[in-house]
């Protein structure tokens, strides 16, 4: 049996899977091995698995063999085995070490790289699989390698003759199930004369 997985989220008495035998007469239901956490109970007339407790992700997953017993003979069983597999909420967004950064720039530079921002996110698998964007500032005069998170500029700059400081919003986004989470940070940069 490989039943739908669980969320890590998932509250105890929540049903999991249920067990049935092709036999005339009644058996008895029974986890008889594999359940060392104890994360699990079977109903021993109906075969239903429900959750005990609360899951631990890292116990995951977890395989655990069934018994169906004939109830007027114990010499007369079979065993199954039962695959549970969990998976991990989005808990956390990501997030830069610092919220604003400041970055100076010397005009009449070709093209070059500014600055690798490199976010955390504590969620494991794709939940914490970063991707980098910009949310706002001058598109024409920056990019950003939404893989690596470094930011470049596109062009060179001219001291005198445009804006000497620009502010370019940076987000880190993950690959979260159910939904996606950002996080941001301002990068301040300052044409240096």
């Amino acid at each position: 049996y490989q039943p739908a997985p669980l969320s890590e989220k998932t509250p105890p008495d929540t049903f999991v899977v249920e067990i049935s035998v092709l036999y005339k007469v009644p058996v008895t239901y029974s986890i008889v091995s594999g359940d060392e956490k104890g994360y699990f109970n079977i109903d021993s007339s109906t075969g239903i698995i429900r959750t005990r407790k609360n899951l631990k992700l890292e116990d995951f997953p977890v395989t655990f063999s069934v018994k169906a017993t004939d109830s007027s003979n114990a010499d007369v069983f079979n065993e199954v085995s039962v695959t549970v597999e969990v998976i991990d909420e989005n808990d956390f967004p990501p997030v830069f070490p610092s919220s604003l950064l400041e970055e100076g720039l010397k005009e009449n530079l070709l093209p070059t790289q500014i600055v690798q921002l490199q976010a955390q996110d504590n969620d494991t698998g794709r939940n914490g699989l970063l991707t980098y964007g910009i949310l706002s500032g001058d598109r024409l005069k920056f990019r950003i390698d939404e893989a690596t998170g470094i930011l470049y500029s596109t062009t060179s700059f001219d001291y005198e003759e445009e804006p000497t400081e620009y502010q370019v919003v940076i987000y880190a986004e993950d690959d979260g199930i159910p939904e996606k989470k950002r996080g941001y940070c301002t990068v301040v940069i300052k044409i240096i004369d």
